[in-house]
């Protein structure tokens, strides 16, 4: 008897498609339908400010089974010459709004940094950008800006981190910044990851251009936790071939650890194959 498989026959899942809004932004999925979409290609979608431009960064493909398809929304369709042409005057409307933003912000003396405008897809809504050190009071800004663009107007409070990608750099390597240039989302940086990677912690030296923590910082953190695993902790006493003491100094690119002998006090350089075995402390 042949045997039979229990998923001949099932209904297929609906391809999703992952989209990006801006340049280097979050990507979010959307339910491709029956489109031949293809990486690059500019599609009309409904994000939650909106009908909005958007880029195809992955083209259809089946989706993770912890993706929940009811909360996807579909392509509305491929990007129009009418679309591009909206969204060309929606550019030209946003430089205008930032100069009148910040000659506002300038007569009133608020302290607060414009970083960006950003237009609806329809031009009903203008969204302002902002960076400040604390709470800021900018109803009457809000109520200005709205009578006089004529729109909705909303301000919203960026972080340090977002204002680098939105403005862009180049790092102290020489090469634009990962943030403006290909990362799309922020993780969690912390002086661990420098520490487990035997950097000065040097604060000018670990900071990026926003003045947080690089976010380089983690690219080869893990690696470094891997290799340190093989290694004696600092401290250790241990036996060895080229004489008995206690680990100095790890190199954890090379394998190798420095070992400080009792005999002599000497300080010698060992490969995890000289190691004998370890002392109790």
């Amino acid at each position: 008897m042949a045997d039979i498989d229990p998923f001949e026959g099932a209904p297929s899942l609906p391809k999703i498609v992952a989209v990006s809004l801006q340049q280097t932004g979050h990507l979010y999925n959307f339910l491709a339908g029956d489109r031949e979409l293809r990486r690059g290609e500019r599609v009309l979608v409904e994000s939650e400010a909106g009908a909005r431009v958007g880029t195809v960064e992955i083209e259809p493909h089946e989706p993770a089974q912890t993706i929940d398809l009811s909360q996807l929304r579909p392509i509305i369709r491929i990007a129009s010459d009418n679309d591009f042409y909206l969204e060309k005057e929606n550019i030209s409307r946003e430089a205008n709004a930032r100069r009148m933003c910040v000659e506002r912000i300038r007569e009133r003396r608020i302290q607060m940094k414009l970083v960006n405008a950003d237009y609806t897809f329809d031009g009903r809504k203008v969204t302002f950008y902002f960076v400040a050190e604390g709470r800021v009071d900018f109803r009457d800004l809000v109520r200005d800006l709205a009578n006089t663009l004529r729109v909705r107007v909303e301000m919203k409070q960026i972080g340090a981190r977002d204002e680098t990608k939105v403005t862009g750099g180049l790092g102290p390597c020489g090469r634009e910044l990962c943030c403006s240039s290909w990362l799309r989302d922020f993780e969690a940086v912390t002086v661990k990851m420098a520490r487990e990677q035997g950097l000065a912690l040097n604060p000018s030296r670990l900071a990026g251009m926003c003045g947080r923590l690089k976010c380089c910082l983690r690219y080869e953190y893990a690696t470094y936790v891997e290799l340190k695993r093989a290694l004696p902790n600092l401290g250790k006493r241990v036996q060895c071939v080229k004489g008995d003491g206690k680990v100095v100094r790890q190199n954890i690119l090379k394998q190798t650890v420095l070992i400080q002998r009792e005999e002599d006090g000497g300080v010698v350089e060992v490969t995890l194959e000289d190691l004998v075995a370890s002392r109790p402390q």
